[in-house]
């Protein structure tokens, strides 16, 4: 079932610690709930957001919620809370085939305002959205990642704290966030070390957690941030927990990240579940490539490394695709070339056009043919005629 989160409190029931229970009647009622901070404007994925919330933007042919909500699906969540403050209503239709498909139960929290990482979770159990009895998992929905959430449910049971927290080991950990995390070889978080002259290490938090009820009792309905107050408070406290994310992960605010994501996402497909890369409909193709069963291509293309082509895309003879990502309904005229740029809805790239440096194309974009393309950040339903040599943003 879908629904929206009531304003009024149902009062909330007592009872013992849960297990995680996958399948059966007793799974909704005893595995943990799932609460994804879908958040806000999603303005660091301009122009892709300005026509879908970043939530539904297709990550690898799979909107990026769908990735969380399978990980949760699959651990046995039956319940799960989209926290969101931006557009709600425009997510009814996803939410209603999806939790039909999944069999599960999920319900918009909206925020009347803003409350940031950690109000969120304050404002469900307010609205009786997550129970006073049970632990819960909280996501961030700008994450992409492959995580075991059935280790880190067991890992949060056996020490007993607050908290628990997924790290990963990046190379850039100022890229992700203010401060990294110094952690006891048990797990136990010690404190978060802003970042400075001196290194304190690469290990940063991965936006993956799962609290107790208790950390109720360190929360208000107000906007909070989980990363700057909350957990080095729980830290403070001796409260939290660490688990090593040994997958790939990738935060994918902007567009650079958002294909250097994709390329490990295709990458974990091609180790385990090569079942869903399907590169056999370019004449040839390179490294790891997804193609959608709809989509056409035609003789004489070059397709990949790390390419991801989406439903109803047509692409003619002779293109070369690396690195980038064509959403629905994307045409790229005969003998273009498109490397590490997003190409947005039912968007068009002329004849012998070359499009590169990270360009995005808002949805329903239309470049003529023999022009070049070079970082540029196209705004939804415009027609380009003439090359962009640097980048630049074309409102």
């Amino acid at each position: 079932s879908v629904s929206w989160a009531p304003s009024a409190s149902p009062s909330r029931s007592t009872g013992s610690h849960p297990q995680l229970v996958k399948g059966g009647k007793s799974a909704r009622t005893m595995a943990p709930k799932g609460l994804i901070l879908v958040g806000g404007l999603g303005t660091q994925l301009r122009p892709l957001t300005l026509s879908k919330p970043k939530a539904l933007i297709e990550f690898g042919n799979k909107p990026l919620l769908l990735h969380l909500i399978e990980h949760l699906v699959h651990a046995g969540v039956t319940d799960v809370i989209l926290a969101i403050n931006y557009r709600a209503a425009t997510m009814k239709d996803f939410l209603d085939k999806y939790s039909h498909q999944y069999g599960i139960s999920i319900t918009c929290c909206e925020e009347t305002e803003p409350l940031g990482t950690a109000g969120p979770i304050a404002l469900a159990r307010e609205r009786g959205l997550l129970d006073d009895h049970e632990p819960f998992f909280v996501m961030n929905c700008d994450i992409v990642c492959d995580f075991n959430l059935h280790a880190l449910f067991e890992f949060h049971k056996a020490h007993g704290k607050v908290g628990t927290i997924m790290v990963t080991r990046v190379d850039e950990p100022a890229k992700y966030g203010k401060s990294v995390v110094v952690a006891h070889e048990t797990g136990l978080i010690e404190r978060f070390v802003e970042h400075g002259r001196t290194f304190a290490g690469n290990v940063i938090n991965a936006g993956v957690y799962i609290f107790s009820p208790s950390l109720f009792e360190r929360l208000a309905i107000r906007p909070t941030s989980m990363e700057r107050e909350v957990l080095p408070r729980l830290a403070e406290d001796n409260q939290l927990y660490s688990m090593h994310l040994e997958g790939y992960w990738m935060n994918v605010k902007r567009p650079r990240d958002f294909l250097q994501g994709q390329a490990a996402y295709l990458a974990h497909l091609a180790t385990g579940k090569r079942e869903e890369l399907l590169g056999g409909k370019a004449d040839h193709s390179v490294g790891n490539v997804k193609i959608d069963p709809t989509a056409t291509i035609g003789e004489g293309c070059l397709i990949g490394p790390d390419v991801a082509v989406g439903p109803g895309c047509v692409i003619a003879d002779g293109v070369r695709l690396e690195r980038s990502t064509l959403l629905e309904g994307v045409t790229v005229g005969a003998h273009s070339v498109v490397l590490d740029s997003i190409l947005g809805w039912q968007s068009t790239v002329g004849s012998w056009t070359r499009v590169e440096g990270v360009s995005v194309l808002g949805e329903d974009v239309h470049l003529a043919g023999e022009i070049f393309i070079n970082g540029a950040l196209i705004l939804p339903h415009k027609s380009i005629e003439e090359s962009v040599a640097e980048p630049k943003i074309i409102m």
